[in-house]
């Protein structure tokens, strides 16, 4: 009897752990860039073979209406003289309307390592199970995720990421 209640301990534990995994979102199951095309506001494509060699990413998914996206717009635009060799994908699902508006009243539209974007496909939520916006992933210079901040994060914070 003690057997039997073993094995179906053992079981129930196999299959809950099995279940946790499967339930990981996409971007900690394969913690490497995403392959990825956003059209930039000038209509332009942009995809993951598009990004520089060798050069940290980060990758913010962003509504144009948020509050919490607009400080953290602030804070980048006013400290990019300390992320000039990173490059940044900023897209949102939001109408190309207000993403370019967006680019334009934070100044992010005048940093040639900021591509500013729609997700038209919705991919980049999807693929980070994104729950609140912002939502940043942070990519070393092989692609490889160093950190994800699914609740945004401040300047300090991305420079300690990225000096990994």
């Amino acid at each position: 009897m003690k057997r039997v209640v073993l094995l179906l301990v053992a079981i129930v534990g196999f299959v809950c752990a099995k279940a946790q995994k499967d339930a990981l979102p996409p971007y900690k199951q394969v913690p490497f860039i995403p392959s990825f095309t956003i059209q930039l506001t000038d209509s332009a494509d942009f995809s993951k073979k598009d990004l520089p060699k060798k050069t940290p990413v980060v990758i913010i998914y962003f509504n144009p209406e948020c509050g919490h996206c607009q400080a953290e717009a602030t804070g980048l635009s006013k400290n990019m003289d300390k992320f000039k060799k990173v490059f940044f994908i900023m897209a949102a699902y939001a109408e190309m309307e207000k993403i370019k508006e967006f680019g334009e009243v934070y100044g992010l539209d005048k940093f040639n390592n900021i591509k500013l974007g729609r997700d038209g496909k919705y991919f980049l939520p999807v693929f980070y199970d994104v729950k609140t916006t912002p939502f940043s992933a942070v990519y070393d210079k092989k692609g490889k995720l160093v950190k994800a901040f699914e609740h945004g994060m401040s300047v300090e914070e991305l420079e300690k990421a990225l000096s990994r």
